[in-house]
């Protein structure tokens, strides 16, 4: 395995301890030497230089940027079909093939000239940087309601947050355990929740799960919560699925996943769904996709029907996805499902077949993906190295996710989530928590404004996506199958205290 796997996985297992509510000595102990390993494992990989000298030789062979302006930033642009007709239609002779291959030297074609001008507009994208401060403890999970933000935290609150002000809106204090997870049904079915509690048409309810075994139901406008329900499981995750009459769907830390009408927030369905604990849980239209600590995933097909209501389409295990280990966050597209695993990667499962592909998202196998989300046309994913804690947000185009840049800030903490959206304009906003909760406002490239944010390119992950097959070599072994010394044993049992064999930062968000 070598001494630079073990180094990354105790750093990994020290950050994992870090965000633990309550440490013990030993625990402590172990935090204390990081700056000792990450100067250890500084010791044994190459030196910044050298990268820096493979990165500048590896941007002598990519394109330059188009001497024409540049579209805004937020616009994302669709692939070309490249060539002309003329040229097409053309059978060039001997004398023609040298003037064929100047001109295609000179003209590229016209998906690569609006991926080059992507990129370049990315290059010069501004962002302002907002932070939201009120909570007192690691933020889980965010969630974006028209001009709201709403936040829940290991401290058990939900905070609501008006973003053009970014203050605090409303503290929406109720869950006496850590608040896991958020959702929002959409306004039809507010209106129908809102009629029946005699409340405005207009009211706007948002859903929380938490380690005390409850969903509440909050109304925003009045920051109370109207309904509450008992899981007799601590949630991990949930969503809402809009169809039919609507229903709720949660998942807990046995693998349980759970149906609740929202008509009668009766218990429709209850599914022994994983063997592990449900770490995210999405819904696409009537598709419900769940994926678990073991890294499995579930598709489920809503019948609409009153009583059991979810039937399962498809199941690939960790062995199939190869994210066993860590906690799995989805981000279903189509008939693709996006996952972040806590590694350097991102998989890619074709969910009808069981065919993974694998985008690199870090260039070093130390690299962590905690999230990973799709909006307008891109996919943003977080990015940490616990070999520096650095961290950053990396920006790739859809479908072909060809990277665009890495958007950073000084001392930027780990993000364990995001949300986010795009205004009227067409212009990006983003909202990442963590230890910090912060508003990631786009400026005007044209504007004079600058931005607070740094913007990168790291050529290491310039590669295309790669099969599974063509990379067993490159994929780090799971923390669990690792050889270790004596030194590792309490970490270990720090991720792992009440909970098996996991080792998400979600099972320490809990303890």
């Amino acid at each position: 395995m070598g001494e630079v796997r073990k180094l990354q996985k105790k750093l990994r297992q020290i950050e994992n301890l870090e965000i633990k509510i309550n440490l013990r000595p030993e625990e402590r102990l172990k935090i204390s030497r990081k700056e000792e390993l990450r100067r250890r494992l500084a010791e044994l990989q190459p030196a910044p230089g050298n990268r820096q000298a493979d990165m500048k030789r590896a941007g002598e062979d990519a394109p330059e940027g188009l001497p024409s302006p540049a579209p805004p930033a937020s616009k994302i642009l669709r692939p070309g079909t490249g060539g002309s007709e003329e040229t097409a239609r053309r059978q060039p002779g001997p004398r023609d093939v040298t003037s064929v291959s100047r001109e295609e030297e000179r003209e590229p074609p016209q998906e690569d000239k609006e991926l080059t001008a992507l990129k370049s507009c990315w290059q010069k994208a501004k962002f302002r940087l907002r932070r939201l401060e009120g909570h007192n403890d690691i933020i889980t999970c965010v969630l974006a309601v028209d001009n709201l933000v709403v936040s829940g935290s290991r401290d058990t609150t939900v905070k609501v947050w008006h973003v053009p002000t970014a203050t605090e809106h409303k503290n929406l204090g109720g869950h006496t355990g850590g608040v896991t997870c958020l959702s929002a049904p959409p306004p039809a079915y507010c209106k129908k929740l809102a009629r029946s509690l005699s409340l405005s048409a207009d009211e706007r309810f948002i859903l929380s799960g938490s380690a005390d075994c409850n969903v509440k139901i909050w109304a925003l406008s009045v920051g109370q919560c109207v309904k509450s329900i008992y899981t007799f499981n601590l949630v991990t995750a949930l969503c809402f699925v809009p169809e039919g009459d609507g229903y709720i769907v949660t998942g807990s830390d046995g693998g349980k996943v759970q149906v609740w009408s929202w008509r009668a927030l009766d218990n429709c369905q209850s599914i022994n769904a994983h063997q592990e604990a449900v770490t995210s849980i999405q819904a696409q239209g009537p598709l419900v996709f769940a994926g678990s600590s073991d890294g499995a995933v579930s598709v489920w097909e809503n019948g609409c029907s009153e009583r059991d209501p979810l039937k399962r389409l498809h199941y690939w295990g960790g062995q199939v996805t190869g994210c066993g280990g860590g906690r799995l966050a989805l981000s279903p597209r189509g008939d693709r499902v996006l996952m972040a695993y806590g590694r350097a990667w991102i998989k890619i499962l074709l969910w009808t077949t069981g065919t993974v592909s694998r985008l690199t998202n870090h260039g070093d196998v130390g690299g962590v993906t905690d999230c990973v989300r799709q909006t307008a046309g891109l996919l943003i994913s977080s990015r940490y190295d616990v070999a520096n804690g650095e961290s950053a947000l990396n920006v790739f185009s859809l479908p072909q996710c060809h990277y665009l840049a890495s958007l950073t800030w000084p001392q930027a903490p780990r993000i364990l989530c995001f949300t986010t959206w795009t205004t009227g304009s067409g212009d990006h906003r983003w909202v990442s928590g963590g230890r910090d909760l912060v508003v990631w406002e786009q400026l005007p490239n044209s504007g004079k404004q600058r931005g607070d944010v740094t913007v990168t390119r790291d050529l290491r992950l310039e590669s295309p996506l790669e099969s599974e097959g063509d990379t067993e070599d490159d994929e780090e072994t799971s923390d669990e199958h690792l050889d270790d010394d004596d030194d590792d044993d309490d970490a270990g049992r720090g991720e792992e205290e009440g909970s098996g064999a996991a080792t998400s930062w979600l099972r320490c968000l809990l303890q």
